[in-house]
């Protein structure tokens, strides 16, 4: 089993690591200002969800970065090379209050921030599901609930879907970041927010 960390304690980083908790998956959580400030969260999440440093969380084999878009670079900036290892972008090139999309230059949102994790094998995923589908039982609806993922590396995007079935979820490859990264980007694409269920 991988080790497991994730950048972002926000609601979508919590619903991550909330389905990871439920299946029996460890995982370092961390945030800009800390552990010490995850403690009632991690809490409520249970013994398998420990608070770390970013550099903690950064340090795994699998790591899950889920920040606000404009945030990105101060929560990425001055971390070690990732050297081959797996991050999967759970990120959206918006964010509230006013839900302006950010100005990417053509290129799928994916694609920038694979800029900002040098070394990595960056995979996209879990960002086109709305928080409580990702902590809600995947198999609640009498199918399992869809889970699309996309890279340019074939080994990681294998390791990642095998994570989305180990965590119950009907997970479908889309193909290279800037195809698959488009179709499940928000906005732009058709897929985000869509409660998708495979039967059979």
């Amino acid at each position: 089993m991988s080790t497991i960390g994730i950048i972002g304690a926000g609601n979508i980083g919590r619903a991550i690591a909330q389905a990871l908790a439920r299946n029996g998956i460890a995982v370092t959580l961390s945030n800009s200002r800390g552990p010490d400030s995850l403690a009632t969260t991690v809490a409520e999440l249970g013994p398998l969800v420990t608070a770390g440093t970013r550099e903690e969380a950064a340090s795994k084999e699998i790591v899950f970065v889920a920040v606000n878009w404009s945030k990105l670079p101060d929560a990425l900036a001055g971390l070690p090379p990732f050297g081959g290892r797996i991050v999967v972008d759970a990120n959206n090139p918006i964010e509230a209050p006013l839900f302006k999309p950010a100005e990417l230059g053509g290129r799928a949102s994916s694609e920038v921030f694979a800029d900002l994790v040098p070394g990595a094998r960056v995979v996209k995923a879990f960002n086109h599901l709305l928080p409580e589908l990702l902590t809600a039982d995947p198999a609640g609806e009498g199918g399992r609930r869809v889970l699309f993922y996309s890279g340019d590396e074939a080994g990681a995007k294998a390791a990642v879907g095998t994570l989305i079935e180990q965590l119950g979820f009907f997970g479908i490859d889309l193909g290279s970041l800037a195809i698959g990264g488009r179709l499940t980007q928000f906005p732009g694409g058709p897929l985000p927010a869509l409660n998708l269920v495979k039967f059979g």
